[in-house]
Parts: structure tokens; sequence; C-alpha cells
């Protein structure tokens, strides 16, 4: 069951820069008519006419066959988007042109002919749904590990390393610099043998723009010194890729400007710029050079470098940060030159894309994140379903996932990225069959996700919620500090069940005589779980649910036991932190947020260093006792030298998950056809079967979903209950 308790939706302008402020006002502008909307104004962009002005940008979601090759489940993917209605789906995020440029994420692999004909399929996909599509080229140079494919070492223009992955570069000398350059050429010839609309060249992070930057080029020859020098492998390049595909094929480039010098927020800055960093005027001029070549069709412009993990969670920008961060930036390459001007950075909601549009601060917006939560975006707006588009919380979850080498996966859409497996972003209704009655019992992500596809399915739906509110554990959740935007996935939910007309029972404790009382055909049970303490208890002892929902009931000196290693110990950390306590973060892993993903723990870190809470890894939490004063002694031992340390403090606070909340599964098992057993054969089948009865039982059918199963996250949830429910 969820937790009591309600925290206001977010005001999202109070944390926009000022340019995505302005952006923002434009939820009240008048658009008389779709044909005046600026978003579904045609865009010619050298010989292609794109239907409208969102596109996504290209990214590596590492769903590559093996061999780096784009196969079903890459083309299925894009081909949900272009079903969606955007103008243009970019794909293949950092492809790889060079053998020493290795796939260490799931990129494309372009360095041999074998993926011209995935390149056919994916691009007959997305134009029999009326969408152009481009990938990305690149060489990643010091951005990529020396230990993965061919095990080749890392080529740079100097030997200079990049923190993030570790490896030290060899200088490149002239033959590797003529090799490179030859490889982007026959790369961009296979995209265009293989029916491609167009590619850029990436220039943000990787070894082209590493040439430019005086930090990682210390050369003294013609590549390195003088800006022009600087430029000159870039220029090398692009005119290998004209030699190739001639003068009429799209050629772009995704370029970096910087916005530590724009942004007003004294809290959300670029971490790192150095004299030796490039600045923002001279970001212009190297774009000017490459713009006055003639060589390229547009720019798609970022904002900051990646080369440092914290660089990286600025540069990509999950919910801590504003929304929109850098218009200005792309608004600035606009203004410079006469090239269009695509730009993607946390352009999560239509009214920000229109009036970045409207206002001239791009041609083009991209919609990246916000289509992997809902690929339909467009769609939705042409039939005038703007208020139910899944919306992009900025959670972080799909690019958390890609850099600790997983797949990209939405925190709250499980369909996508499961497109090959059947799995829908469209529910429709059981064909001929029969309404069924169906009771859900909890109303957090998992009882949401059951009780809307169900609707969806065309059933009877009851759903019984113990809390005073929908959402369960997200409530808590969004009430610590920055991560208030995660209320939007509940709030969706929410609505489209109350939409789909679900009957909805709120401060609704059910157990079996109510639940059989309704004569369902099928049950589902989502009453998550509660909080795992290990055991220890006392009046100094609380678990974070107590922690978010009465702060007033902890001390000024804290000890917090993180045993789960995602965000739920460091939110509470930073919540008390900020309200004056003083607080030590223990964890008995290596590092603090050892399970956290790559766009959030970095911010955690700056955050919780910047409030002065103690770090401490590598102890186990052994006992807690009451002293005489009535604080709390924790006995804490090294999980390596086996040695004690004590601390006293007012409060301890143990975080180590939730224990599924099973009686009234338990106590409806006997009546139930399937013994509340998943047919597992049944589920994981593509297409999937539905469930069905035991041999000589009969009643109704009964699952768990999400918590009330096992402690695991969001997505798991929603996926527990997309997947079994969209066969019923």
């Amino acid at each position: 069951m969820s937790f009591l308790g309600h925290c206001p939706p977010q005001d999202f302008h109070n944390r926009m820069s000022s340019t995505a402020a302005a952006a923002a006002a434009a939820a009240d502008l008048p658009i008389s008519s779709l044909e005046t909307d600026p978003l579904l104004q045609p865009f010619q962009l050298r010989n292609l006419t794109l239907r409208n002005r969102i596109f996504s940008t290209s990214h590596a979601p590492n769903y590559v066959d093996p061999g780096g090759m784009p196969g079903e489940r890459y083309q299925r993917y894009h081909e949900e988007k272009a079903k969606g209605g955007l103008a243009l789906t970019m794909f293949g995020g950092s492809s790889t042109v060079s053998p020493d440029s290795p796939s260490a994420f799931g990129q494309i692999n372009c360095t041999n002919d074998a993926v011209i004909p995935y390149f056919q399929g994916l691009a007959d996909a997305v134009h029999r749904h009326g969408a152009l599509t481009m990938i990305q080229l690149t060489h990643l140079g010091w951005r990529t590990a020396d230990d993965v494919a061919d095990w080749l070492p890392v080529v740079a223009p100097s030997r200079v390393r990049e923190r993030a992955h570790r490896s030290f570069p060899v200088e490149m000398d002239q033959q590797d610099i003529d090799r490179v350059v030859n490889d982007f050429g026959l790369a961009a010839k296979r995209v265009q043998l293989g029916g491609l609309d167009g590619l850029e060249v990436f220039a943000g992070g990787h070894l082209i723009d590493s040439f430019w930057s005086r930090r990682s080029n210390l050369r003294t020859d013609k590549y390195g010194g003088s800006l022009a020098n600087r430029v000159r492998f870039a220029l090398e390049v692009l005119e290998e890729i004209r030699r190739q595909v001639g003068p009429d094929f799209v050629v772009g480039m995704r370029i970096q400007g910087k916005a530590s010098h724009k942004l007003k927020d004294p809290g959300w800055k670029l971490p790192g710029d150095s004299e030796d960093d490039l600045s923002h005027e001279e970001c212009l001029e190297i774009a000017a050079i490459i713009a006055n070549s003639g060589m390229v069709d547009f720019f798609n412009v970022n904002a900051g470098t990646i080369e440092t993990d914290n660089k990286l969670a600025t540069c990509i920008p999950s919910m801590y940060g504003p929304l929109a961060p850098h218009l200005e930036v792309a608004a600035s390459f606009k203004r410079e030159f006469k090239l269009p001007v695509l730009h993607a950075t946390r352009i999560i909601d239509l009214s920000t894309a229109r009036r970045a549009v409207k206002e001239g601060l791009l041609d083009m917006a991209g919609m990246t994140r916000a289509h992997i939560a809902d690929p339909h975006i467009v769609n939705k707006l042409r039939s005038g379903q703007e208020d139910r588009i899944r919306p992009c919380v900025g959670a972080g979850y799909c690019l958390d996932r890609i850099y600790v080498g997983q797949d990209a996966l939405c925190l709250h859409n499980a369909a996508n990225g499961r497109e090959h497996q059947g799995m829908p972003h469209v529910i429709t209704p059981a064909d001929g069959a029969r309404q069924k009655r169906v009771v859900v019992i909890g109303g957090g992500p998992a009882g949401l996700e059951a009780a809307r596809v169900c609707a969806l399915r065309g059933h009877r739906v009851s759903l019984f919620e113990a809390a005073k509110e929908l959402g369960g554990q997200v409530r808590l959740a969004q009430r610590a500090t920055w991560r208030r935007d995660l209320g939007g996935v509940a709030d969706w939910l929410a609505d489209e069940v109350n939409k789909l007309g679900v009957e909805v029972h709120l401060n609704s404790y059910v157990e079996e005589e109510e639940v059989l009382q309704e004569s369902p055909d099928i049950v589902i049970v989502a009453t998550g779980g509660v909080p795992d303490t290990l055991g220890f208890e006392g009046p100094g002892v609380r678990s974070v649910w107590d922690v978010l929902s009465e702060p007033g009931s902890v001390g000024q000196e804290v000890l917090i036991f993180d045993d789960h290693g995602k965000q739920q110990a460091p939110s509470c950390a930073e919540q008390l932190a900020r309200s004056g306590k003083s607080v030590e973060l223990v964890t008995a892993d290596r590092m603090v947020a050892q399970g956290m993903g790559a766009l959030n723990w970095p911010i955690f870190l700056r955050n919780l260093y910047g409030l002065g809470v103690t770090l401490t890894p590598d102890l186990n939490l052994e006992a807690v006792e009451s002293t005489d004063s009535g604080r709390c002694k924790v006995v804490l031992r090294n999980e390596y030298s086996g040695l004690a340390v004590e601390r006293e403090v007012d409060t301890v606070i143990i975080e180590h998950g939730t224990v599924p909340c099973t009686e009234v599964f338990d106590n409806l098992r006997p009546s139930s056809s399937n013994d509340g057993k998943v047919d597992l054969p049944s589920l994981l089948s593509t297409p999937s079967r539905a469930q069905g009865a035991l041999p000589g039982r009969e009643g109704f059918l009964l699952f768990r979903v999400g918590d009330a199963v096992s402690c695991r996250n969001i997505h798991a949830a929603i996926y527990d209950s997309l997947r079994l429910c969209k066969d019923f």
C-alpha cells in the first residue's frame, strides 16, 4: 500500500534558465489550430523535407546485435518513434568508424560493409511511416577502453588520459590520422548505401574535438598550436566524407558550445571549467571555420564536456537541473550562422519546444528522452491529447543503465525498447472476449499500471488503496529535495486510470472477504512492502520512510546505514543535512551510492560534500544500543580489517529495502484457480500467451506484482503489470 501524504506538484518555472522559463510560458500560448502550431510546420533541411519540427537525437541504447549491428530490436525501437509522428529519428549515438574506436557501450559498428543491410532495414522501417532517419559517426579517441573488442591501444591527439574511461592513449602519428580520416569516409559511404537520409559527425567529447582543446591537444605539428591547426583534423574528416558521399548527401556536425557563463543560477553550473578549456567564443570560432568550409548542412548543438562523471551529469542533466538549460547556447549558434540549428537538452515538454521554435532559438527541437518516455508525442499533439503524453520526469534511469553496460529503459514506460517482444505502447481492447471483473489491491506504480492496462483491454476494474492518495512509495520519494519530479510518474498513472473510468477506492484497506464480495475474475495484489530495518529496534531507530514522512522525529546527530546503494539513503541524507542536521552516511559497500547510475550519483556526491555530510564506506552495522542519556550507541565493523568502531548519535536510520506485504495475497491463494502462480513459459514467450488456471482448479486468477513480490524499482513494478495484464 502507498504511504499517506501529499507533495504539491513541481513548479518547473522556478528551476528554469531564463530562456527556458520564457519557453515554458508557451503553456498559455494561443494556438488557433494545428495548422498554425510552430511545432507542426515542415522544415527544409537541404534536399530533405521534415514533416514537423520535432526530432530525437542520436543515442546508443545498447540494443545492438552481436557484432554491433542494429538488428530487429534496434529497428523496432526507432520505427515506433516514426509511427508516433516525429519528423526525424537520429540513431546510432557514437557509432564507430575504426577498429581502435571499439563499441564499449553498445554502439553500432560501421567499420565494415556488413552493416549496410541493417541500415536498409532500419531506413525502410522508418520511411514507411513518413519519418526520416540519420546516424551519428564518430571515433571515440580517448573516450573508450583498450581492453574490449580487439584490444587495440586507444589513440588521441596527445597522451592525455580521459579519466572516465581510464585508458592511456597513444599519440597519433600521420599514418594514424590518415587512416582514421579514411575510415570516416568509408563509414559515410556505407551510410549512404544503406539508404539513410543523412549523417552527423560527433564533436562533443570524442576524437575530433579533443584536437580542438588545448588541454587534450599538446601537439606542436600542423595539428596543434593555433586554432586553425587544431581544427585541421576535423576539416580533413569532412573533406573525405564529402569525397565519398558527394555534395548533395546531408552531412551535419554535433558540436559543442559552453554555457557556464550564461547560466544565472549559482546552484547549477558546469563543473571543472578551466583556462585551458575552450571558451564559448572559441567554440563559435571553430563553428565558423567549419560552416565557412561549406561541407556541413546543419549544426546539432551540445553544451559542456563529458570527460568526467561530474561533467557528464551536468552536460546531460537529470531532474536536479533546470529544464532546457542550454537553449541560449543553441540560440547563439542560430544568431551567428545561416545553417539550420538542431538542439536537445532536457526539452521534455511541448510548450518549451514550441516557444523555442517560435522565437527562432533553434530550427528543430530535440525531445530525445521525452520520446523514450512516450514515442507517440506528435500523434497525441495532433489528436488533441497533449494532456495524455506520458512525461519524462528526468530520473535519468535510461542513461544510468547505459553507463553500467545495460540497455536503456525508461523508468515508467516498460514498453520502450521491448517493441520487438510485442510489448505494446498502445493497448488495444481484447478481441471478442467477455468483459472481465478485475480487482487491483494497491495504488502504487504497479497497481496503477495494472488498472490502466486492464481498463484499456476493456475490463471493469476496481482499485483499492489504503492511503488517502494514489502513488505508493513514489509519494515519499518525491519529498526528498530535488527528486520531487518523480511525482510525475504517479500523477500520470492516476490521471489515466481516472480518464479510463477505473473505480478507485481510497482509504480502503481490503481483506479476503471484501475481495471475494466483488466476484472477481482476476485479482492483482500490488500491496508493496514495508521498510526492513534488519531487525534493529529502539526509540532512536528509524527508516528512510519515517524520516521523509516525519522529519521532526530525527535528532541533531544522525547516522544513516545504507545497505541498498541506491537513491533512498542519499536522498534522506541530503534532506536532513539541508535542514541543519549533522549526518554521517555509512555503507558496507566500497563506495557510497554504489548501485546508482552516472547521471545521479555525481549530483548526490556534489551536494552531500557541499553540505558537509560525512561519507564512510566499508563498515557493516553490527549493533545499536540505547544509552542512559537516551542516545544510540552504534557498533560498526570494517568489512576488510574486521576492526570494530563505535559512534554515539541521536538517531540511526536504516535503509535495507522493503519486506513484501503478502497477507491478503496469502489468504486469497486457496480460493484462486492458479494458486497465485505465474506461468513463466507463457509470460516469457514471444509473443506472450495468456495466463490460465491450474488443472482441476476453479476460481479467479490471482497474481502479485511490484514490491509485493520483492523489493525492486519503479520500472520493475510497471513492467510486472504491463507484460502480465496486456494479455488479459
